[in-house]
């Protein structure tokens, strides 16, 4: 018998996490759903291409889905807890979930972003959200672009949680790491570390040479909150005081339309946020790993050759 879809895994994440209202490890959340639906011991060895087992991966996307729904939280690293949303849900719903109700917290919340501040403003060249492709006439192709989209938003959730959970010295090192993976500095050493009490608002500096003569200034904020026009002021004063011509503002969160203002009128400022830093963590593997996933596709041309 094959695992349970995803969505079937959706209403015992909840009852465990709604019994548990400490908050749980994903891991005891897999297994009580695994228990709740009477998984036999062939279904929980069962794997998927990653080597991952299946009920587990079933299990952490119904999570998923209930994070976008706003009824969970990843509270910390591998740590899952219902919001006071969820709470609240999980008792005015008592079981079992209609199909109607497992089918919306499975598909009607899929384009939902997690993580976005409500006053922040989209930097230039953002990607847009796209429809969700649920057709059954689709084409194969239109559906694995469709997952791979997917997967995706869901890895940048990911990676968003992890980097606010880190420390901040943590996290102005794995900034340096992202600026170094784009090319800045000949080597990781030309890239260093500076934050601290009595930083001035630097966190980091790159030498675009080997001599130190030319060099980029970093500030990082592991935030929640958004960022706005005087934090970049005194990032800008920050470098003002260094006689520095270029600067990089880096945050987990976002800016306001009036601190996007602010970068625009002054020479030499660029800004990084959440949504832009996970991406370019996924695009240049920082933090994450790629798996190669093998689709066959017709060589035309291989039989229009004679013997």
């Amino acid at each position: 018998m094959p695992v349970p879809t995803y969505d079937q895994f959706i209403e015992p994440i909840l009852r465990y996490l709604a019994a548990t209202p400490e908050g749980a490890t994903a891991r005891d959340a897999h297994e009580a759903a695994a228990d709740a639906l009477n998984l036999s011991e062939a279904q929980r060895q069962e794997l998927i291409a990653s080597g991952q087992a299946t009920y587990k991966n079933r299990a952490g996307w119904a999570h998923d889905r209930l994070k976008r729904a706003g009824l969970s939280s990843s509270a910390k690293r591998g740590y899952w807890k219902l919001t006071d949303a969820g709470i609240t849900y999980a008792v005015q719903h008592p079981a079992p979930l209609t199909a109607d109700k497992v089918e919306q917290l499975a598909i009607g919340f899929m384009n939902v972003k997690l993580k976005t501040p409500t006053d922040a403003v989209p930097l230039d060249g953002q990607e847009q959200p796209t429809a969700a492709l649920r057709s059954a006439t689709v084409s194969p192709d239109d559906r694995l672009e469709q997952a791979l989209r997917e997967l995706r938003e869901a890895t940048a959730a990911d990676l968003l949680d992890n980097l606010l959970q880190v420390s901040p010295n943590r996290f102005e090192v794995i900034v340096l790491d992202v600026l170094h993976s784009l090319g800045y500095g000949a080597s990781r050493n030309d890239l260093q570390r500076v934050g601290g009490s009595g930083d001035g608002g630097i966190d980091g500096v790159i030498s675009l040479d080997k001599l130190g003569l030319e060099k980029v200034y970093v500030q990082a904020k592991r935030w929640q909150g958004t960022v706005g026009r005087p934090e970049l002021q005194a990032f800008y004063g920050a470098l003002a005081g260094q006689k520095a011509k270029r600067g990089v503002f880096i945050t987990t969160s976002g800016f306001t339309a009036q601190a996007i203002d602010f970068s625009r009128s002054v020479e030499g400022m660029v800004l990084v946020d959440g949504n832009r830093l996970v991406n370019l963590m996924m695009d240049h593997e920082v933090g994450v790993a790629s798996r190669l996933i093998k689709l066959p596709k017709l060589d035309s041309d291989y039989f229009d050759g004679e013997a």
